[in-house]
């Protein structure tokens, strides 16, 4: 039953990062699905950039303020690329 809650909370924090970050860089929408897969994506590049920066992640808003942070470079590499 803790793996389906788990996974839910990922799902959850995913998709609400990736939404988050799309309104914060302007042109980036990709839908429900896409958004979901930045937004978990994101949560692991955010984990790693703290984690190199030094900075600890604590709770359920430390989560999703990584994940936020990971998508939005996750968005940013993709809209440079998209362009080239």
């Amino acid at each position: 039953m803790k793996e389906i809650l788990d996974l839910l909370m990922i799902l959850v924090i995913g998709l609400t990062a990736g939404w988050l970050a799309g309104k914060l860089i302007k042109g980036a929408s990709y839908g429900l699905v896409g958004n979901l897969v930045i937004g978990v994506v994101g949560a692991i590049i955010g984990f790693y950039i703290f984690e190199i920066l030094g900075i600890s992640i604590q709770g359920l808003i430390g989560t999703l303020i990584s994940a936020i942070v990971g998508a939005a470079v996750l968005i940013y590499i993709l809209q440079v690329i998209k362009k080239q």
